[in-house]
């Protein structure tokens, strides 16, 4: 609804904006509000004058009066001089204001009451609003439930003006913040268009947003050297101070990223040439332990949620609990019936674990929890639990998420409730996002898939590109907000994938350039290239 003609100037232009999108006088009424919650005032009230836009029209004061003066007639009469109100919510507005006259005359106490009667029978009822609002006015009449002591008037008629400004038209007041909600909307959906957005830097308004190509890691950076054999597991520490990888050589490495102490400006100035020497060093990585004691290749490696412990899982052996600091195995998992533990998960607080493990021949499979000295705490065994190959932890602890075949299976805690999620084809990987409410797993045939944990869809967002055939490829989350996903591939490439926030069927967006992070030829694999 435009607002009704003020005693602006009509040689300046109407419309503003290359379409012609932008009332002249409805910005200018923004930049006044915006200006007077900055504390500009005599800026505001200088735009005014110049303009012949007041912020608020004629009929918005007079009845700031009216209300605040208690003219009830003339508060009505306004409303209905206010055009473009419908006449639902015109009458709405009546009500609001004879409700609240009523209620004063109710505070007065028995002077008020025939009053108070009048009001109800000949200003209220023929409104036609709900009857019930009526009845409990009605029996206010008895119970004063309601009704505005005199003491408290100045503050029940501000409340009242203010629940009259929800009812009546936008351009009747100019929402607090408005001009502020738009730019920022304008901001959020460039920086969601932005299919390169990954680091939470501050935005300008002095230019449209757009991120670069050099936002996505994307050239070999160094190369770790350090083990035998092919590289299976690799995975940084939740504060990426560390990065843990294993191998088919039974062992797995702790690497260090190299960062340097803050020192003050004298120490700094004694150092000189060194110094230089320990900041050029900042981004790379260094071996920090290597972690022996498999007899097995270690296939699966899990950081502690506080980074203190590192979990190593060897190819159909037992479990190692190692210390980060010190690089020396505190506990082996071993279970008195020999079952071969398959994948492991943390909860959140570091204080214990979830292991799927399957037994020899027809023993059941399990999952259980246990404590950092190996005590099982609770266990799901039986013909229902299936053999389980990847399992998470969600990081609110709520929720227990398992891959088994084909399957989804996600276990609320410690409530026990139960749902699935079906796919069509063998799951081999499962991955979570850093917030817990979204999912991707990997399928034999070439595809990612990403749920969302509590979303009502039964269709997946679906992510192609990548080649998987022989080998386990464990896409992950990756970016500010987990906003991209990464994935190796057989042919030797890593690529990111579009934002995880998009409806549409993802495909990748560009593979990233050739180098030895997830080779799988035994020749090259036993190095480790980081991006």
């Amino acid at each position: 609804m435009d607002l009704p003609e003020s005693s602006v100037s009509h040689a300046a232009p109407r419309r503003l904006g290359a379409r012609g999108l932008i009332d002249r006088e409805e910005l200018v009424r923004l930049l006044a509000q915006s200006l007077y919650s900055l504390g500009y005032r005599k800026a505001a009230a200088a735009l005014e004058a110049e303009s012949g836009v007041p912020l608020y029209p004629p009929e918005h004061d007079r009845l700031l009066l009216d209300v605040m003066s208690g003219r009830w007639d003339a508060c009505a009469e306004t409303i209905g001089s206010v055009p473009g109100v419908s006449d639902g919510d015109r009458a709405v507005a009546e009500f609001l204001v004879w409700r609240g006259h009523y209620l004063e005359l109710l505070g007065i106490g028995d002077a008020g009451l025939r009053r108070a009667r009048e009001v109800l029978r000949r200003r209220i009822a023929p409104l036609g609003i709900d009857r019930r609002c009526v009845h409990w006015l009605a029996r206010a009449m008895v119970s004063c439930e309601g009704a505005v002591p005199p003491e408290a008037v100045v503050e029940w008629r501000i409340a009242l003006f203010l629940d009259l400004i929800e009812v009546l038209p936008p351009w009747f007041h100019v929402p607090s913040g408005r001009l502020e909600y738009l730019v920022e909307s304008a901001v959020t959906k460039q920086v969601a268009s932005c299919i390169y957005h990954n680091l939470p830097d501050e935005i300008t308004l002095f230019e449209d947003h757009k991120c670069h190509e050099e936002q996505i890691p994307s050239k070999c950076a160094q190369i770790l050297c350090g083990h035998n054999n092919e590289v299976w597991f690799v995975r940084f520490s939740n504060n990426g101070n560390y990065l843990a990888s294993s191998s088919s050589d039974c062992t797995a490495i702790i690497w260090k990223v190299w960062d340097y102490i803050q020192l003050n400006n004298d120490t700094k100035r004694a150092l000189g040439k060194i110094m230089l020497l320990i900041v050029e060093k900042d981004d790379t990585l260094t071996k920090k332990h290597c972690l022996k004691g498999h007899q097995n290749p270690i296939s699966f490696v899990a950081w502690s949620p506080n980074d203190k412990m590192l979990l190593t899982c060897g190819n159909g052996e037992s479990l190692k609990l190692w210390n980060v600091n010190t690089g020396e195995c505190n506990l082996k998992f071993s279970d008195s019936v020999q079952y071969v533990i398959t994948t492991c998960a943390w909860f959140p607080k570091s204080d214990k674990i979830v292991c799927a493990s399957s037994g020899p021949g027809c023993s059941p499979n399990r999952i259980f929890t246990c404590d950092l000295e190996g005590q099982e705490l609770e266990v799901w065994a039986g013909d229902r639990i299936p053999k389980v190959t990847d399992l998470a932890v969600t990081p609110d602890g709520q929720h227990l998420i398992c891959v088994c075949c084909t399957e989804i299976w996600i276990r609320e805690l410690p409530k026990g409730r139960e749902w699935r999620i079906h796919e069509k084809q063998t799951i081999s990987s499962l991955s979570l996002s850093g917030d817990g409410q979204s999912l991707i797993v990997n399928l034999n045939t070439q595809e990612i898939h990403l749920w969302k944990l509590k979303g009502s869809s039964s269709i997946p967002e679906k992510f192609k590109g990548h080649k998987q055939g022989k080998f386990v490829i464990r896409s992950c989350f990756g970016g500010s907000n987990s906003m991209f996903i990464a994935s190796g591939s057989e042919d030797s490439q890593c690529l990111h994938l579009e934002e995880t926030s998009r409806d549409a069927d993802k495909g990748l967006t560009r593979p990233l350039d050739d180098c030895e992070l997830c080779k799988l030829e035994s020749c090259q694999a036993s190095n480790v290239g980081l991006r």
